[in-house]
Order: C-alpha cells, then sequence, then structure tokens
C-alpha cells in the first residue's frame, strides 16, 4: 500500500493520561511505523516536542485553553454553588473545551492536501471545531474520520443528558464526516439513526510487545485487587460494593487498590477500611499495567446501558487476570466470595485480544482512506 498523509487532531496526547490520549498517541506511533507520514495537532506539552522527533511525527501547535475554568473551592454554600457553576456551564455551554473550536479553526487554516483527517473526541467540540473549518471548496484532506469514544447526545451514563440544541451542532458534524469511527458494536445506538451508515466500528488499540508485566509469585498472605478508572455516582458507582467490604470480618484478609482520578467518591469508605481499601497516585499507563499484574483479580464497575464500553476492560485484556464485574444495585456477594477464594469460575467474559493489537486497529483506519 502506498504511503498516506494523515492528519490527527487531538486535544488528548502524550503524555497525557487519559483514554483518548492513548488513542490519539497509539495511532499515531503506529501509523508512522506502517510508512504513512503523520501530522498531530494537539496543544504543546512538555515533552512532547521530543516525542515527535523520537517517533518521526510532525507536530501543529493547537493552542491553549485560556477561557478560565470555574474554580470549586470553599465550604458550605459557597462550596454548592461553584460546584453548581461548574457543572452548569459545562452541561449547557460545554465549557471551557467549547474554546477548541476556534483554536481548530486557526491552527488548520492553512492545512491542505492530506489524505484522511482523523478527528478524535472526546471532547466532541474537536469535531465541532473541524466541522467549523471543513467544506468542500476548503477541502483539509480527501477523507474526513470522526473518532469518538463515548457517545454524546446518546450517553447513557452522565447525570444529566446534554440539552437539545447540541443535536443540531452533532447532526452538523456528522453530516461533513465521511465515517464516524466508534469502539464497539454497541455504540452506534449512541448516535442518531441517519448516521449509522457512516459507522465503522474499530476498538481501542496499544502495542501488546511495550506492556511489561510482573511475572513472580502473587501474594501469599492476602488477596489483592484493584480497579482503575473514573467513578459515577448511581451509574459506575462503587459505594454498594465498599460498604460490603467494609462489612467483612477482620479476619477476611484482602488488599483493594484504587487508581482513580475521582477519589472523593471513595475517600468516605477508606478510612472506616483499616488499610484493605487503598486509594493509589494516577501512574502512567506502563506503570499501572504492571502493578495491576501483580493483582489476583480485577474489578469493573459497569456502565448503565450498552453504548459505552470502560476501556480499561483492555487493559485487562492485556494484562490477563480475572474480572469480578460489579452492577450498582445488584451486587453479587457470593460470586465475590468465590473470588476471594481464588474461583474464578464466574469471571467477566472478554472479547479476543487480537481485536485491540495497534498493528489491527490502525490497518482498520487505513482501509477507509481511498
Amino acid at each position: 500500500m502506498s504511503s498516506k498523509k494523515i492528519l490527527i487532531v487531538s486535544n488528548g496526547f502524550f503524555p497525557e493520561i487519559s483514554p483518548r490520549s492513548f488513542r490519539a498517541t497509539e495511532l499515531a506511533k503506529e501509523l508512522v511505523r506502517k510508512g504513512h507520514e503523520v501530522t498531530v495537532c494537539t496543544h504543546f506539552r512538555d515533552g512532547l516536542e521530543a516525542f515527535a522527533v523520537q517517533h518521526n511525527f510532525r507536530l501543529i501547535d493547537l493552542g491553549k485553553l485560556t477561557w478560565p475554568k470555574p474554580v470549586v473551592k470553599g465550604s458550605g454554600v459557597e462550596l454548592l454553588a461553584r460546584r453548581a457553576v461548574a457543572r452548569f456551564s459545562s452541561l449547557l455551554l460545554e465549557y471551557p473545551t467549547v474554546q477548541l473550536i476556534p483554536l481548530i479553526k486557526k491552527a488548520l487554516k492553512n492545512e491542505k492536501g492530506y489524505d484522511a483527517l482523523i478527528s478524535i473526541a472526546v471532547p466532541y467540540p474537536i469535531h465541532w471545531g473541524v466541522a467549523k473549518i471543513w467544506s468542500k471548496k476548503n477541502p483539509i484532506a480527501k477523507v474526513w474520520i470522526a473518532d469518538c469514544g463515548d457517545p454524546y447526545m446518546g450517553q447513557e451514563n452522565d447525570t444529566f443528558k446534554p440539552p437539545f440544541y447540541f443535536g443540531f451542532v452533532e447532526k452538523n458534524f456528522c453530516r461533513k464526516a465521511d465515517f464516524i469511527t466508534v469502539p464497539t458494536q454497541n455504540s452506534i445506538g449512541g448516535y442518531y439513526p441517519e448516521f449509522h451508515n457512516k459507522i465503522k466500528v474499530i476498538p481501542q488499540g496499544f502495542r501488546f510487545e511495550d506492556v511489561t508485566l510482573f511475572d513472580g509469585q502473587l501474594n501469599p498472605e492476602k488477596i489483592i485487587f484493584g480497579y482503575a478508572g473514573m467513578f459515577i455516582p448511581g451509574r459506575r458507582d462503587p459505594s454498594e460494593f465498599l460498604t460490603y467490604l467494609n462489612s467483612l470480618d477482620e479476619t477476611c484478609k484482602f488488599e483493594f487498590h484504587l487508581y482513580t482520578t475521582t477519589p472523593q467518591f471513595v475517600e468516605p469508605y477508606v478510612a472506616a477500611s483499616n488499610g484493605r481499601i487503598v486509594i493509589q497516585p494516577i501512574v502512567p499507563r506502563e506503570k499501572l499495567l504492571f502493578e495491576l499484574s501483580k493483582m489476583h483479580f480485577v474489578v469493573n464497575f459497569e456502565n448503565v446501558g450498552q453504548k459505552q464500553t470502560p476501556s480499561k476492560l483492555i487493559d485487562y485484556l492485556i494484562i490477563d487476570k480475572p474480572v469480578l464485574s460489579v452492577t450498582f444495585g445488584s451486587l453479587q456477594r457470593d460470586i465475590f466470595e468465590e473470588f476471594l477464594n481464588g474461583n474464578f469460575e464466574h469471571k467477566m467474559t472478554l472479547p479476543n485480544k487480537d481485536n485491540y493489537r495497534i498493528e489491527n486497529v490502525a490497518s482498520r483506519f487505513i482501509d477507509l482512506i481511498p
């Protein structure tokens, strides 16, 4: 196959630690390995320029998000008011990430001649910004691929649904994009039916050879298990499970390690656990996978509905550990007790590993380019 000239536009990129950053970074690296000419438009970060030289791709500076974020601090009424301002400015206005629209327009105004433009959301203003500059008179690339993580208008796991007027914005970018890529077949239901013919399923991808796993003996004195990801009250909610853990007799020897960007939802349970529930600092993905590989099993807190699939399940696949699936409101204590006793008969069934090899994922993107 001939070399393609590809532009990737993403808010998240190395060294940021997030699923969308991993998506963009791994894809850029693999496309270069396959012999393609890659340009990445993203925010400049410490170490990024050296990383681009190391992996042989060109950079375009997306610029910084300078609009001030609402500050959540204080106590009592002041704290509640600040939280409300932060929450509803994001919900009603997509503030401050809506600033990506003019930033993208400025960054891409002189770009043209690409075989493909791949825009990667979240946040969705990445797609909205590309749609603002994309036109038949200004063909930046032969084909535009809008890559999506969780759905926007069709999401199921936020407390509030996006306001109706963002539906017009979503339909606008869906009309202009040649393809919309989503991580799972179930994700398709999160998008307007008139665009289903444009949707292609391309899962998250990683280079398995880059991952170092623990190959020593697991702790024989106690069962150690872990979770990596964020929490959502009432949905991806750990409260029922943690309450149960804290009710177990002290003779039950275990440690539950949590790597999360939302520690506020689990902190009340840590103090009562007598050291059996541990919040760990956020670490780079390679370090995280090594630490999880030291454990007897890992935990997945289920989303509501089927349209959103946690990317952590791919990490769990790579480390090849049994997965305990926990659904808020339907805790299966007997299955958890089986796991504590080393019986993983009822572990979560995961898909084929090869689906998530970055070599295969990158090829599926290339197949969309004429």
